[in-house]
Order: C-alpha cells, then structure tokens, then sequence
C-alpha cells in the first residue's frame, strides 16, 4: 500500500471515531481502579462474580417464591433448640462460629417395664396379682436408618383396613387393666364379710379436711364448670381439675422430658441427606449387637464391627455408663443413612472422665476399619442427635423407624399408624421432638403383644387414644371423648396418597397464566393408578365435564359432597345412583381435560361450599355408644396411671 492510499485510510478510520493510541495493558497501578487502556483481572473477575452471584440469588429467591415458600434456609436461631452447656469448640455446641454446626435436639428413647397389682376375678373369686406392662417412651427418629428400609409404600386405603375394629381373641379378652391401689407380692385373694354390730370405725376425716371440703363447695357454685373449680393456693382432691388438666380432654397434662419443640421446616424442593452425629449413654448393662441393632446398623454390620474390634475391644458387652457416638452419613444404594463412623467410650469413675476404647470407620470399599477417634467433645447430660433439616423423614417413615428400634411388630406399627392417619398428614416431615408414648402387654408364648395406649406429639399438639372392648367382644381405640381416629373420609383417596403438587387456594392457573381459586387439591401419580371412593356414598355425576375431563361426584351424609377429576377412565359397572364404599376402586388417575399431566383433582363441598380437603374439621366415623362412658373413663384413670409408675428394677432397654 502506496504513501497516499495509506493516509486516505487513516483519514477514514479517523473519522469513524478510531484513536491511534497504545495497546491495551494488564499493567495497571496495583490496587487503584485502572485507566484509559489498562486492564485489571482482579477487577474484571470482582465484576464477573458479582454479577453470578446476583443471578444465582435472583434465582433462589424466584425458586422460593415458585414452590410457595417464605424461607428458603433454615436459621439455627429459628429452631429455638436448647443449647447444651459445653465447650466452646465442642461440635454439639450451638454458640460455636463454624459452617459445620448444626443443631442439636435431647432424643429420648425408653422401652421400660413397669408392674401393676390387677384385680381379677378367677372360678368366682376376686384375685389380686402382678401384672407387668411395657411402656415406651421415644421422640421419634429424626433421620430414616436401615431400621426403615422395605417398609411398605404409603398407601392410605391400606392405612384404611389397618384399622378397622377387631374381633377380641382369646388373649385379647385376657387383658387385664383393672388396677389395684395397693402393691402386693405374689397373689393375693380377696374376701368380704359383714362387719360386726359393733365395730365403730375410727375417724376419717378431720376438722381441717371438713373445712377445706365446705369451702371446695362453697367456691364451686361461682363456677359453671361441673368438675368444680381451680385453685391456685390449695391442692383439691381427686375429681377436681387441676391446672395441668385439659379443659377439652378432662385428662390429665403433664410437662414433656427431655424434649426439644421446635417449629416446623420445610425445606424447598428435594434436599440430599446430610450426616448427622448420634450421641448416646448406654444405661444398663447391654450386648454391643443389640444396641447397634437399634441404632440402624444391618446384621451383616454389626458382624463386620465386632470382628474388626475384636483385639482392641474384645467384650461384646457394654457396661453402665458406655458412650456411644455414631455418625451417619447418606447411603449410595438407598435412601437413609448408614453408620460411617461408630466410637466406643467407657467411664473411668477414677478420673470421672470418659475414655475412648475404639471407633471403627467405614471405607469407600465399604469396609469397616479401625480409625482414629474423633475431636473431643464434653458429653451432654442426656442422649442428643445433630439435626439436618434435609435428613428429617415424613411422619410414616418415623414411626416405622421408632417402632422397629422399640422391637414393634410390622403389624403393630401399621395399627399404630392407621389410628392417626385422619387426623395427620403422614406425608409431611416431622418436626425434631416430636415424640411417641406406647404401652402394651408383655409378649405371650407366640410373641404376640396387645396394644393398650398410643400418645403421638407433634408440634405442640398431643392426640391420644385408648384400647377398649365392648360388650360385643370388638376391640378399638378411642380418644377420651369417646370417637376413634378414623374419619369417615378420606383426605387422599388415590393409590399410594399421590404427591401433591398444588394446594387449595387461589393460584396463577398452570395453562390460562391467570389468578384464580384453585378449588381442591392436586395428587400427582402414574396415569392408570387406582382412585378410590373417600367415603360411602351414592354417585351424583359420573360422565365428562368441562375442565375437569372425565369427573366423578360422589355425595355422602350430612351435606358433604366429593369430586374427582382428570379421570383417565372410570370402572366398568358404575353409573350415576351407584352405591359405593370407602376404599371401593371408582376409577383411575388420567390428564384429561385441562390438566399439564397426570393426577387426580380432589375436591370436597360441605353444604355447598368448597373446603381445603388437606386441612378441613372432619368429622369421625365411629363413637363409643354412652353406655359405655363410665367403663371407659375408669379405664383411661387406669392407663393413665401406668403411664405415670415408676419403671420395674430391670428394665428391657434404654438406648
């Protein structure tokens, strides 16, 4: 390129706005703001990051607003745990500055013995004799171990026929909760005879005890209680309520032990299980393979540990006093936690310290090896567990996993389970410290053990129910105004209970992009699963409706009325007047209508108004007829009283 055609050029680039200057430079003056060419990679990589970190908080807090959540993380100061009262660097303690704390909740888990003198009558005769009853007293689990791998699916028409009443069989009508006030030692007959003429009985009454009966009389008649009233400066006598009773129940309150409440979390969309840190005190005298049995280790685990512990820990017994500390951590093959870690602690009552014996580790072979022990850490008091809001299981997985720890049978635990599940959402994740209260008799010679009492706490609501017999020889279990768990509809009446996608209320339409009332709830499953009557009743409306696809509306007693959309078909030989059952197949789970995919719209009406079906006061299926209202409050009075005894010298286990 000649001179001339060179300037004419750069004429050109000139006037476009092109600078002849230097060329761009990374060498800029360190730690000032760079200028005219220079380059700064700290300040292009501060801008880049801040930029990703807008888009990924913008993202969360969409993602938040999506799933319908108000927080998307957990704050430890949010859970209102007790905070134990160790070292500063101890991981159990909250107050520590770390990423790695998490929250730690007191477990309690207790299966005791307990003796009662239980008056019977035998060939005529009223005989007295000791009784011995066991009584469990648990939180519930707060991670799923392989104590509740294999249970079976959620399903709640399965829940349906758990608890339906039984007829009592022979060991059942041996049961005995008539309770004797007094202890006696072996068996005692009892005998009555007439009194002489003249046998004067002594006093048994005193002027103070004549005047605080006037004055309970007199103060009773400002009072429209029946029970009578409640004094805050003397301690009334049997009959009258206490400040601890409950107004709605009549049965006693009481304080819980050893129990954190914390408000419920619901993390937003699937977490990943998390490791956790148990923590426990082995009471009584225990073998090594029934405690770690209890804890979530598998048999082929427990062989693996005692073989590899065999030269530094030989005994298979753990004496009074043994500290166990076992870290779970999420399983490859399954979803629950395994045992990745276990240490072995034994109490020396010469330094009143306790000494690390052993701790076993699990390898990436899946091998459990000897390992070095852990950081210390001052032990707690009482037995405690790390919570990890995305290890926390769902109400039904709980209890299979508390019960199976405290021995239950499959079939008493489903039982268990039926009993609550009208009035609990079985799905939900539980809250740490909530808790299970049990007694039952003793296993017979064919292990059969009758249940006689559930108590189930979650959140800061308790429910209870009793096992009575009637005349008839049906057993059931009733709550103390006399009504059994079970509701005379079902809240998910799809195989399985579906998973719910949308809830009640009013929401952006998936389809129409528009604000409107969702009138009933979304249970997503597989196209073609089973959709079951919610309750007995007569069929209304049984074809194709706008919307709503192939729908079914079933009406039931007192004004309740239930509907079922996006049917993929319906069941050969219903119609519109068919007579259908609860738990009877009614059709199968499709995406018909407006719909974005398969499940099943519930809805329920009362009286022609549209209700929440997931949280609606439903009324119960089955009360316990009048007459039996004495029997049954002198039968609460004697559970009540067992739960509150004081354990038998041995007990069956405490870890």
């Amino acid at each position: 390129m000649n001179p001339t055609q060179r300037n004419r050029h750069a004429a050109l680039l000139k006037a476009s706005g092109f600078e002849d200057c230097a060329a761009l430079t990374v060498q800029s003056t360190d730690g000032e703001i760079p200028h005219g060419r220079e380059l700064s990679f700290a300040w292009l990589t501060g801008t880049v990051m801040t930029g990703l970190t807008s888009v990924l908080l913008m993202g969360a807090a969409l993602y938040v607003s999506f799933q319908g959540q108000d927080t998307f993380s957990t704050a430890y100061e949010a859970l209102q745990l007790a905070r134990p009262q160790q070292e500063p660097l101890a991981p159990t303690d909250m107050a520590a500055k770390s990423s790695r704390m998490r929250p730690v909740a007191a477990t309690r888990s207790e299966s005791e013995i307990i003796e009662a003198s239980i008056r019977e009558t035998v060939d005529g005769r009223d005989m007295i004799r000791n009784q011995p009853f066991i009584r469990i007293r648990a939180t519930l689990a707060t991670a799923g171990t392989s104590l509740s791998e294999g249970v079976p699916d959620y399903d709640p028409i399965a829940i349906l026929n758990a608890v339906q009443p039984v007829e009592a069989s022979a060991a059942a009508l041996e049961v005995n909760t008539d309770v004797y006030g007094a202890e006696v030692e072996g068996e005692v007959a009892v005998k009555l005879a007439s009194m002489p003429a003249s046998f004067v009985p002594p006093t048994a009454i005193s002027d103070q005890l004549a005047a605080e009966y006037v004055r309970s009389a007199v103060e009773a008649t400002f009072y429209d209680d029946e029970a009578g009233p409640t004094l805050a400066y003397a301690a009334l006598g049997p009959g009258v309520r206490d400040l601890g009773q409950s107004s709605d129940t009549g049965t006693l309150g009481g304080v819980a032990e050893n129990v954190t409440v914390v408000p419920k979390t619901t993390p937003a969309g699937q977490a990943q299980l998390g490791r956790a840190e148990r923590i426990l005190t082995i009471k009584e005298r225990s073998a090594l393979q029934g405690v770690l049995r209890r804890n979530g280790f598998t048999e082929a685990m427990v062989v693996a540990i005692e073989d590899t512990l065999q030269n530094v820990f030989p005994s298979t017994e753990l004496p009074a006093g043994t500290r166990l500390r076992i870290l779970f951590g999420p399983s490859r093959t399954s979803n629950s936690l395994i045992p990745y870690r276990m240490s072995i602690y034994t109490h020396d009552n010469g330094s009143n310290s306790d000494v690390h014996r052993a701790t076993v580790a699990l390898t990436d072979k899946g091998q459990y090896v000897l390992g070095l022990a852990p950081p210390d850490i001052v032990f707690p008091e009482e037995d405690t567990e790390e919570i990890n809001v995305a290890n926390l299981p769902s109400v039904y997985r709980s209890i299979w996993e508390t019960g199976r720890k405290h021995d239950l049978d499959d079939t008493t635990i489903e039982r268990i389970i039926g009993m609550f599940a009208y009035d609990v959402e079985m799905t939900k994740k539980i809250t740490p410290g909530d808790s299970i209260e049990i007694l039952e008799t003793p296993p017979d010679a064919q292990g059969r053990s009758e249940l006689l009492y559930v108590g189930l706490t979650l959140g800061s609501t308790t429910r209870q129910l009793y096992r009575f017999m009637t005349d008839d020889g049906v057993i059931d279990f009733f709550d103390a105004n006399g009504e059994t768990g079970k509701r005379f509809l079902n809240r998910r009446p799809v195989e399985g209970g579906g998973t719910l996608r949308s809830r009640f209320g009013y929401r952006i339409h998936p389809i129409f992009k528009t604000r409107r009332l969702h009138t009933g709830v979304d249970l997503a499953a597989r196209s073609g699963t089973p959709i079951y009557a919610a309750g007995d009743g007569v069929i209304e409306y049984y074809k194709w409706a706008s919307g709503y696809g192939n729908k079914i509306e079933i009406s039931h007693v007192n004004g309740y009325q239930t509907a079922y959309g996006h049917l993929s078909r319906f069941v050969d030989g219903l119609k519109t007047g068919s007579r259908v059952r609860q738990g009877q197949v009614i059709g199968y789970v499709g995406s018909t209508g407006q719909s974005t995919g398969p499940h099943l719209h519930f809805e329920i009406e009362i009286n022609g108004n549209l209700v929440d079906p997931l949280s609606v006061k439903l009324p119960k299926d089955n009360v316990l007829p009048s007459q039996y209202e004495a029997q049954f409050a002198q039968t609460m009075a004697q559970i009540n009283d067992l739960m509150q005894r004081k354990p038998a010298p041995v007990t069956v286990a405490q870890n």
